[in-house]
């Protein structure tokens, strides 16, 4: 929460609030309902990956319930510090629904990085693949593979160092089962490049709602860094990292930097308008969960009773 209200203090000093209220004022009604279509395709990819997953580690998920679940996940991702918040909650509530909460916790886990992992090597590929004399910043280039490398280099260590035998063998069973096993990896790939080709789709209505005439090549790689910096768990329901990194790759490729801010708030409110289904699930769940009136739960004694009399 502090790295997260400290970008944004800087780019409220940097910049002033003018790009967060153009932000707030451009987000329209074609906008939105474009998020929200896009949206409920990357949820259900989304939620596919985490049934299969699941299904990998023994964790039996129906698809509408996992798309329910994975809906009201992105609302308290996108309303609560953190960013990871609503995937605990999905874990844990689905852990207690199936009886199996450490299975269940893994599959999420498992589920997020498979999805970031594409994520990186889908921004490192188009960073790299642009034609000659693209401008590219070289410090996304650095970054993106810079991370990339190191998710690697942790699961390497992580299964060659077995920090106890029980761990390591969790994590080659769940790697080999769950996510490399040829009835999973294929799906688990293509639902991910989807996902962020549907986020990324956001980005690009985001610009186009700030009036800015820019070619989608030219912006496919500033909305792959800008997801990736997003999904840094250091922000305030969702908003900080992203904005930083906005305003840095517009300005890098000459565009301001306020209008990066105000292309990242545009997409902040679509992201947030179109989780809101998750909202309904929540309210729902709440219902549903409500403790029984004595009245009702008495009801089945008097009935004896009477049969006995």
């Amino acid at each position: 929460m502090a790295g997260g209200a400290a970008i944004l203090a800087v780019l409220v000093w940097r910049v002033g609030t003018g790009p967060l209220v153009d932000g707030l004022r451009l987000t329209t009604g074609w906008p939105i309902a474009a998020a929200f279509a896009i949206t409920s395709l990357t949820t259900l990819c989304c939620a596919w990956r985490w049934r299969l997953v699941a299904r990998g580690l023994g964790v039996e998920l129906p698809l509408w319930t996992a798309v329910a679940a994975y809906y009201r996940s992105q609302f308290l991702n996108a309303t609560l510090p953190g960013g990871v918040v609503g995937d605990v909650h999905r874990a844990v509530r689905h852990g207690r629904e199936a009886g199996d909460l450490g299975r269940s916790l893994r599959a999420v886990a498992w589920e997020r990085a498979s999805g970031f992992a594409v994520q990186v090597v889908l921004t490192v590929g188009v960073l790299f693949l642009l034609p000659a004399g693209t401008f590219v910043p070289s410090v996304a280039v650095t970054a993106v593979v810079v991370a990339g490398v190191a998710l690697i280099v942790v699961l390497l260590c992580l299964n060659r160092r077995r920090l106890s035998s029980r761990i390591g063998r969790a994590f080659t069973s769940d790697l080999r089962n769950a996510i490399l096993a040829p009835r999973a990896w294929p799906g688990i790939v293509l639902a991910s490049v989807v996902a962020v080709l549907g986020h990324a789709a956001v980005f690009l209505i985001a610009v186009q709602a700030t009036g800015t005439d820019v070619s989608p090549a030219r912006l496919l790689p500033l909305a792959l860094v800008v997801l990736t910096a997003s999904a840094v768990p250091t922000n305030i329901a969702g908003w900080g990292p992203r904005e930083g990194a906005a305003a840095w790759a517009f300005s890098s490729l000459g565009l301001g930097a306020a209008l990066g801010v105000t292309v990242a708030v545009v997409y902040g409110v679509l992201a947030l308008v179109a989780t809101l289904p998750g909202a309904v699930v929540l309210v729902l769940a709440r219902r549903r969960a409500r403790p029984i009136a004595p009245d009702s739960t008495e009801a089945p004694e008097r009935i004896g009773s009477a049969l006995n009399t």
